[in-house]
């Protein structure tokens, strides 16, 4: 513990509640699967301390914690450099900072994707790059909170169930703060960057003979049996936590909201926390209006895309899920409900896209420079038909979110670029479209002439 460490005021953070999102019970307390004991619906995490009978409290100003969250930037303290912690006014408050779990996580880029927002038909498009968070993915933002809350509690092991960016993000921030990690994924259903991150961050990782849906099943029998912490989303904790990219984004657009802000779908907790942060931010006076916020889904796997076109959202519809996007390869989504709550509340949509359409977009963002994985591509391939849709105008403000980073699942992209991502498919002829955005190794002589004269080649 450095001096700088030692010598820091404890966080003024907000006294929070539990609250059911069904029955609207109210629970100091969690069970071990996080589901409300009255009616088994989802926690959602509340802050009634925000708000005196003149309105909001004084330290929660607007101006107040716009000014106090800048300063922290500049702030050498472990709290300050996380780009979570720096927003502790609207977390839930710790009983000793000094335990929380922190490895400098947030703080991501917000780019411009010029080659992009050409090919979409649009004026002004942005990626915020979760992926550019410590383990590559946007899960690290809500570890960091539910992870510390674990360690509070005394808990010697955590675990969860995984597509493979969560396992790699809870076995990192376990391993940081001392304790064991089990992880669950489903066997052949995971790309071997994400597996080896847990491996290596010392995960005991077991490859169920299932899917995602069939592994969260086994998880919940385990963590009812023993007395391990489950970091699922299902754990409101991790909203908390992701919920702070909003705040960053806004901060990066100067408090200017964006028209739109697109994100992909999988088990829906992420567009549920940034859905919650700019309700939260509304409250609090930090904006005025809300961003519209879509949910975007692969055609393979779109549960809640068919549960709004077939029940208007009324009953979840469960899909045998399959894409290539692996991290939202998710048929049975925990938080949808909170996600419709989102999208209601922002005046969003869903919409569905196919395999080479999340291809294609994942090539077009990486030629702007920006590597991602393919579940971030469908946001792009999405924007597309959403402005073909007239849903977006191509004079607005668009953000995407671009939750992963390029090498969470590299062979994707090498047989991309060979042409062999889809070879022996359905989609193998659709696929020739693709052509033109490949960039396959050339093999070559090695001489300089065979070299000047391939580039040439590729001059004209």
């Amino acid at each position: 513990m450095t001096d700088q460490t030692a010598s820091a005021p404890k966080p003024q953070q907000a006294p929070s509640q539990l609250r059911c999102i069904g029955c609207g019970a109210i629970n100091d307390w969690a069970t071990q699967n996080f589901r409300c004991t009255s009616c088994g619906d989802l926690l959602e995490i509340i802050y009634p301390g925000w708000k005196s009978a003149d309105g909001i409290q004084a330290n929660l100003s607007p101006v107040a914690l716009r000014a106090l969250w800048r300063q922290r930037k500049t702030s050498a303290l472990p709290m300050d450099e996380s780009g979570v912690w720096r927003f502790r006014e609207i977390l839930p408050a710790s009983p000793d900072w000094q335990t929380i779990i922190s490895l400098r996580e947030g703080n991501t880029p917000l780019y411009e994707l010029p080659g992009c927002a050409r090919s979409a038909g649009i004026e002004r498009l942005y990626g915020k790059h979760q992926g550019m968070n410590p383990t590559g993915s946007f899960k690290d933002t809500g570890m960091t909170v539910a992870a510390s809350v674990a360690r509070q509690q005394g808990f010697r092991w955590v675990a969860c169930a995984s597509t493979g960016n969560t396992s790699a993000s809870m076995a990192a921030y376990a391993a940081r703060g001392g304790m064991r990690s089990l992880v669950l994924i489903p066997e052949g259903q995971i790309s071997w960057g994400k597996l080896s991150q847990a491996l290596d961050y010392g995960a005991l990782t077991c490859q169920l003979k299932t899917d995602f849906d069939g592994c969260v099943q086994v998880l919940n029998e385990v963590v009812q049996r023993t007395p391990i912490y489950l970091l699922n989303s299902v754990n409101p904790y991790r909203i908390e936590g992701q919920k702070t990219a909003a705040l960053e984004l806004l901060e990066q657009f100067d408090w200017q909201v964006p028209d739109h802000v697109i994100v992909p779908g999988g088990n829906l907790a992420n567009s549920s926390a940034l859905g919650k942060a700019f309700l939260e931010m509304k409250d609090l006076g930090l904006i005025s209006t809300l961003p519209r916020i879509s949910i975007i889904q692969a055609e393979g796997a779109n549960p809640l895309v068919r549960t709004i076109r077939e029940t208007a959202g009324k009953e979840l519809v469960r899909v045998q899920a399959e894409t290539m996007a692996t991290a939202i390869r998710i048929g049975n989504p925990a938080s949808w409900k909170k996600a419709l709550r989102v999208l209601q509340a922002a005046g969003g949509t869903v919409e569905q896209v196919g395999e080479v359409e999340i291809a294609l977009a994942k090539a077009e963002i990486g030629a702007d420079g920006i590597g991602c994985e393919p579940a971030s591509a469908v946001t792009l391939a999405g924007l597309k038909k959403l402005l073909k849709q007239g849903f977006v105008q191509p004079n607005q403000a668009v953000v995407v979110s671009l939750t992963g980073h390029l090498l969470k699942d590299p062979e994707f992209t090498l047989k991309f670029h060979r042409g062999d991502l889809f070879s022996g498919s359905t989609k193998e002829k659709e696929a020739r479209s693709l052509s033109q955005q490949q960039r396959a190794p050339v093999v070559l002589e090695a001489s300089a002439d065979a070299v000047i004269g391939t580039v040439g080649k590729f001059s004209t």
